[in-house]
């Protein structure tokens, strides 16, 4: 049985976080100070500090939130119905998208480097990201739908496409716009190496 506490107090972690991501994708990490986000939680300061040492340890909570919603969206696409191809092409299109949502552009691209540190936040992309990145080409080379590349190398490269590509959408004046044109652009790139006999139309981005 779980305790009331335990309830409560995971409830209140919860809120400050949502309060956090909210704060921090409209202000910034240095717009955003730890009375504003108690504040707006409806907690006391004394309740955040039980949560978090600090600013930067909510901030990593608010990254890992944004962070774990693109996940397990995109998780749900690579391992749901459809072929290896299929799957492939539906979570690049919804990677895409995520790359237009405000929170994920202000807190996981633009700010979590300057926070975090590059190195720190490089390492969480990759323990986030990459691992989907690799499992995705994995199953399309099993499927003999592309070419049997190395699936290490090839992955590191298209996971540093994709981590571009999220910049690149973030800093645009028109974000949608380019980021049309990065899944176009990524969608020609992965067809030079579909195996013969498997290319055929691109599906249409939803």
């Amino acid at each position: 049985m779980r305790s009331r506490r335990l309830d409560y107090s995971e409830s209140t972690r919860s809120a400050l976080v949502d309060s956090a991501v909210e704060l921090f994708t409209k202000r910034g990490y240095a717009g955003t100070s730890l009375d504003e986000v108690a504040k707006r939680a409806r907690v006391t300061k004394g309740a955040l500090y039980h949560h978090f040492s600090g600013k930067q340890a909510l901030f990593e909570a608010a990254f890992d939130s944004v962070e774990s919603l693109v996940y397990d969206r995109l998780e749900k696409i690579m391992t749901g119905p459809g072929t290896p191809w299929e799957r492939a092409m539906g979570a690049l299109n919804a990677f895409i998208k995520s790359c237009l949502d405000p929170a994920y552009q202000r807190i996981a691209i633009h700010e979590a480097p300057v926070v975090m540190g590059w190195e720190r936040w490089r390492e969480a992309e990759e323990q986030c990201s990459f691992g989907l990145v690799r499992a995705g080409l994995q199953s399309l080379v099993d499927a003999g739908e592309v070419e049997p590349v190395p699936v290490d190398i090839t992955a590191r490269l298209l996971f540093g496409a994709l981590s571009s590509a999220a910049t690149e959408i973030a800093s645009a004046a028109d974000p949608k716009k380019i980021g049309e044109q990065i899944e176009d652009v990524i969608v020609r790139m992965l067809l030079r190496l579909r195996q013969p006999g498997e290319a055929g139309e691109r599906p249409a981005a939803s």
